[in-house]
């Protein structure tokens, strides 16, 4: 019986995909997420030899594309470009767990992790994270903090600056990277944490000014940038993870088939390459590892969460 069952997987396994498979990516063309997705899709369609159709949902921080995902048929023909905030932040942000991200899908692999930037105007007085915080504490009551929105990790990333350094910064939410970033380069607000795919081209162009990476190594492509553990904040250190998932309950064969695929499209150099320009590394990881991964930062967010008692409904 044994024998046979290793058959029928090994046939699966060998088979699969016999049809197109559906990508869904939570976000809007154009930020971070969209770039992954769009990096990774065409050498994942040459290797598995079947075409890989994006599908754009956006909505609420990325939950309404994790919660479809949740009703669609583990068949491994709908995966989904996971990220931090809706599958370590946004849910627990909920009066109601809206889905558990730990047991309600497959991890299939880990495909990056992206320190974020700590950003303030080209003008402003502090050169370093030590000193915008000197100036915060001096400022008290009159500084703002910008996001990408409720429940993104740039929410979360200012919340845990604000436990970090004591201090009582406002959170101040848009619809988005792109205008929190021009209202922060207009001066409505003093600071924001995101991703390099987001914010390094601002920065090198002289429109905004890195204080600190929140990664335990700094940047390559800002070479010059303490870290924030560097600057005597080990808080506020955490990165960004982007993944891909399943539904829960997918046959081992498919996700070690697809497992496997991705860990060969993650090794070329030249997409290596193109992660790194953007302020991105290329971290791959298996299904056990970034399942592990996905967990210890629930439980991190979670309790950041909770401590500061943050709730959006």
């Amino acid at each position: 019986m044994l024998a046979l069952a290793g058959a029928a997987g090994l046939a699966l396994a060998q088979a699969y995909p016999t049809k197109p498979i559906r990508l869904i990516v939570g976000f809007p063309p154009g930020g971070g997420i969209d770039f992954t997705a769009r990096t990774v899709q065409h050498p994942l369609q040459e290797a598995l030899k079947q075409q890989v159709v994006m599908e754009y949902k956006p909505g609420a921080g990325g939950m309404l594309a994790a919660g479809e995902l949740t009703r669609a048929a583990p068949d491994g023909y709908t995966l989904l470009l996971a990220n931090t905030g809706p599958f370590a932040i946004a849910p627990y942000l909920q009066a109601k767990l809206p889905y558990d991200p730990v047991k309600q899908f497959t991890y299939i692999g880990q495909i990056s992790q992206g320190s974020y930037i700590v950003v303030t105007r080209p003008d402003h007085p502090a050169k370093d994270l030590r000193e915008f915080v000197a100036w915060a504490k001096a400022n008290a009551g009159k500084v703002n903090y910008a996001s990408a929105g409720n429940g993104t990790s740039t929410h979360l990333n200012g919340e845990l600056m604000n436990q970090a350094t004591g201090l009582d910064m406002t959170h101040v939410p848009y619809k988005g990277s792109a205008p929190a970033v021009q209202d922060l380069i207009g001066g409505q607000t003093q600071v924001l944490i995101d991703a390099g795919t987001v914010l390094l081209p601002q920065i090198k162009g002289g429109k905004l000014k890195a204080l600190a990476v929140t990664g335990a190594r700094r940047d390559p492509q800002l070479p010059d940038v303490p870290t924030a553990r560097e600057q005597g904040l080990p808080a506020l250190e955490s990165v960004g993870f982007q993944g891909l998932v399943g539904p829960a309950g997918m046959p081992k064969e498919v996700v070690d088939r697809l497992a496997a695929e991705l860990a060969k499209v993650l090794a070329n150099p030249d997409l290596k390459a193109k992660f790194a320009v953007a302020g991105s590394e290329v971290h791959s990881q298996g299904p056990a590892e970034f399942a592990a991964f996905v967990k210890g930062d629930n439980e991190k967010w979670a309790k950041l969460i909770r401590e500061r008692k943050l709730q959006l409904d």
